[in-house]
């Protein structure tokens, strides 16, 4: 680890922000030293937050059916090989009561962009979700829609929203996908969903086609000027039917050394430690929390659908019924000193931070 590496990173520990010079000169300098130390910031400043706790969100994939044509991912709509599905309400809610008897508090209802369903068909289901369990948090990952529709969701009763920027860089956001898809929409959706009161969730692929340190250090720059209440971050793995099939997978390690970047940017964010990590190493999410995630997201998708969602090739957990799957990572996070708490894993204040409002 060079000097200059060494100083950005206490700079970035004590003023939690760098110019984008400072980022890129991080992405570019990666070695074991320094991920070492990055991390062992990161642990310190997630620890003085959250303590070991680790919050579980209960992920929901709704319908496979999606009508954008991403270069990278394994539901594009041009890929015929993918089983498609829908869940109905009826499972839908069903995989929300067996999750809240398991000790979810969060559910994550994901989907590709169907637009089937409607605002008619969406807002009954998060209505009703928030009617049979209003301690709970509803948090959306459905893609670009109108603010319109983001409004109608937020009234009936969606807390958060996932939404990933993928890229910050217009020119890389354009070489992932097509033609159709801007990113100047992607990120006034990010912002309508800010301005309509949502925790917001934004992220990007590590290690994605075309990527350079310059774009990551975009987005570094955009996390920290954005400051999103989530963010989810995980390697590119690369899907058989798409046209990035022989494309190299990103690395544990740069994702590992992102999410420590991304701790000390943003000291009270919720972090993933993503699926895609645990699918290119076996210890891939225990090495996240290691890094400075706290949140990990088990799947309560009907297990015979499971299969039909994939994002990437190789995906874990395909087959374990959701009591197994709480288990398993129950006693991986005791394994590294963390436990899996029964919350709904709302951001907590940062205690250092003497700017904050008094409530």
């Amino acid at each position: 680890m060079d000097t200059l590496t060494s100083e950005l990173i206490d700079e970035l520990a004590t003023t939690h922000t760098l110019p984008i010079e400072g980022y890129e000169h991080l992405v570019a300098h990666q070695d074991e030293e320094a991920a070492a130390l990055l991390a062992q910031h990161a642990d310190a400043v997630r620890r003085s937050i959250y303590g070991t706790d680790v919050f579980v969100r209960g992920l929901i994939e709704f319908s496979s059916i999606c009508r954008n044509d991403c270069l990278y991912c394994g539901l594009r709509a041009s890929n015929a090989s993918c089983e498609r599905y829908r869940l109905s309400e009826e499972q839908i809610l069903f995989c929300v009561d067996m999750g809240y008897e398991l000790g979810f508090r969060t559910f994550v209802l994901q989907s590709g962009e169907d637009g089937w369903y409607t605002d008619e068909r969406l807002c009954p289901i998060v209505s009703a979700i928030r009617a049979s369990h209003p301690d709970c948090a509803i948090t959306l990952s459905v893609g670009e829609r109108s603010r319109e529709s983001y409004a109608r969701l937020r009234e009936a009763g969606a807390d958060r929203y996932l939404l990933r920027h993928e890229t910050a860089d217009p020119d890389h956001y354009a070489l992932l996908h097509p033609k159709e898809m801007s990113f100047d929409h992607r990120m006034r959706c990010v912002c309508d969903l800010r301005e309509l009161g949502y925790l917001v969730g934004v992220g990007m692929m590590v290690g994605s086609p075309y990527q350079t340190t310059a774009h990551l250090a975009r987005d570094l720059a955009f996390i920290d000027r954005f400051k999103p209440e989530m963010c989810g971050i995980g390697p590119f793995i690369p899907h058989h039917a798409t046209p990035f099939a022989d494309r190299a997978a990103g690395t544990l390690e740069q994702t590992c050394y992102l999410l420590s970047i991304i701790r000390l940017i943003h000291p009270t964010v919720l972090l993933p430690a993503t699926t895609a990590l645990g699918t290119i190493h076996p210890n891939g999410r225990e090495r996240g929390i290691l890094a400075g995630a706290n949140v990990v997201m088990p799947n309560l998708s009907p297990s015979d659908v499971r299969t039909k969602y994939l994002l990437y090739d190789g995906k874990i957990c395909m087959g374990d019924e959701a009591a197994e799957c709480r288990r398993c990572l129950d006693l991986r996070m005791e394994r590294i000193g963390y436990h899996v708490v029964v919350d709904r894993g709302d951001p907590r204040p940062n205690p250092a931070d003497t700017t904050r409002r008094p409530a």
